[in-house]
């Protein structure tokens, strides 16, 4: 027989229980009641806190956003198909966050920051919650910085500066995104990081966009956040608030950035599809009472840093879609109220063939003149008001039979001038085309060019301009018109066309 030892089986237990290591904790777990469309209701997660991140038993990642007396209200990251009723969920005890680093420049992503464009994953070491608050009174300064669109109608009357929240609202077809990547286009070189960010979109219109970016080298310091049509609800709700993300870790950074968010409506719309389905009681136009406070939390994000703070800036550029022209419905209203001025793009003017379809009449920024520099401010009155009394006039003429030579005069310069604000798509033009165009035109230096009837003949008179524009340096360091300007010879017309004295 064997015999056994005392004190080496006390030795034996002894080692055992040193090296055993398993790792007890307490977790915050909660089964599921209910799964389907998008929404799960979880029994338990007694601790769970709003907007928490919650994990299913086969991988689904979920957000808490009801908290109910007897279960837990999640929407979910995904189609979760394979969650079953009865299953264990548990809580993360982490606020939704996304990687951010300078690897996404160039990148086409998802609302969970994960590459969608084919090209390898993105490095990043740092974090930040999608959900961030919105900078102080302190932390901010005055808006006094412009930000060029290469848009003439927009620079010169209805200018955007660093760090604004200017709306772009109207139909559908009449031009909203085209205004957006314009300005995107117009950033190259300008040391400003854009993020456009597409929600409920076509695949097929995002990559449209893409590709334009990428044949205008625009990609290299844009980043494109992109949750198509057929995306969950959930993703489509959080894909601006991603954007705004990654547009804010530059922006703490000391740079200039830019966000585009085509559009707010979509989002608006999913947010009251998980509503609706977590039983919140609906609103106005059935969206939930809180649907203001979607788009303040997000939009507020957007400023103009102050000195302490490296004087980056956050410009927003949100989309909203209107039904037939009307601003007073719902989302328009609420998002007109949060920004900074609007864009009203009309429907009737882009059939007219005037793009972009810009109604200056109702279009406004509520930051003006300090968002322009010196050259463009002395410039654009007069413009302004050449066209109020251009359009008063247009109006009256309707009606009258006979008109006086100043009149007639009048309605020739204003339709000149509609022509020079006409421009073609990913065609922006530098602050001091603009400017060149600008000064001919109100001055009365195309009073004498003919406008022919076909569309050939119109798109001549802006050609011609931007070649004349081209060839003239207008802002000097101060910013302000030079004095040469002054001495511009008239334009001759000679037989249809014309010749400009360049001396």
């Amino acid at each position: 027989m064997v015999s056994l030892r005392a004190d080496k089986i006390s030795n034996i237990i002894h080692e055992r229980i040193e090296q055993y290591t398993r790792e007890v904790k307490i977790v915050n777990t909660g089964t599921v009641l209910q799964v389907g469309d998008g929404i799960a209701r979880i029994h338990g997660l007694d601790e769970v806190m709003a907007g928490e991140l919650v994990e299913f038993e086969e991988g689904t990642i979920g957000i808490a956003l009801n908290l109910e007396s007897n279960n837990v209200g999640v929407v979910l990251m995904g189609d979760g198909l394979m969650i079953q009723e009865g299953s264990s969920v548990k809580a993360t005890g982490r606020i939704a966050q996304i990687p951010v680093s300078e690897g996404y420049l160039g990148r086409v992503i998802n609302a969970l920051a994960k590459p969608i464009d084919g090209r390898g994953e993105i490095s990043a070491s740092e974090s930040r919650l999608i959900e961030s608050p919105a900078p102080g009174i302190i932390s901010r300064r005055s808006v006094y910085e412009p930000l060029q669109t290469g848009l003439i109608a927009i620079d010169s009357m209805i200018p955007i500066g660093r760090g604004q929240r200017e709306l772009i609202i109207g139909d559908r077809q009449t031009g909203k995104t085209a205004v957006a990547t314009d300005t995107i286009l117009n950033q190259k070189g300008q040391n400003v990081i854009c993020v456009y960010v597409a929600i409920g979109q076509k695949a097929s219109s995002v990559a449209q966009v893409v590709t334009t970016f990428q044949e205008r080298g625009a990609m290299e310091y844009t980043i494109v956040v992109a949750e198509t049509a057929d995306s969950p609800a959930t993703l489509q709700y959080l894909a601006p608030y991603t954007g705004a993300a990654l547009a804010e870790y530059f922006m703490y950074r000391e740079r200039h950035t830019l966000i585009i968010y085509d559009d707010l409506s979509k989002q608006a719309q999913a947010y009251r599809q998980m509503s609706l389905l977590l039983r919140r009681p609906p609103g106005r136009e059935a969206y939930p009472g809180d649907v203001f406070y979607l788009h303040s939390r997000l939009l507020e994000r957007a400023a103009k840093s102050s000195s302490s703070l490296g004087e980056g800036s956050m410009t927003a550029l949100p989309i909203v879609e209107t039904q037939s022209g009307d601003v007073s419905a719902y989302i328009p209203t609420n998002v007109i109220s949060i920004t900074d001025g609007q864009i009203f793009l009309s429907a009737d003017l882009f059939n007219a063939g005037i793009r972009p379809a810009i109604n200056v009449g109702i279009s406004v920024s509520r930051v003006g003149s300090a968002a322009q520099i010196k050259a463009m401010k002395q410039v654009a009155g007069k413009l302004k008001l050449e066209l109020a009394q251009f359009v008063e006039l247009e109006a009256f003429a309707q009606f009258a039979s006979d008109l006086d030579k100043t009149t007639q005069n009048q309605l020739a310069r204003g339709q000149r001038l509609r022509e020079l604000l006409k421009q073609s798509q990913s065609d922006p033009l530098a602050v001091e085309e603009q400017i060149a165009t600008i000064y001919t035109g109100a001055n009365g230096y195309l009073d004498s060019i003919e406008l022919g009837q076909d569309p050939e003949e119109k798109n001549f008179v802006s050609t011609e301009l931007k070649q004349y524009a081209m060839r003239m340096v207008l802002v000097n360091q101060n910013h302000s018109l030079p004095a040469c300007l002054a001495s511009i010879s008239l334009l001759q017309h000679q037989n249809r066309r014309s010749s400009y004295d360049w001396n």
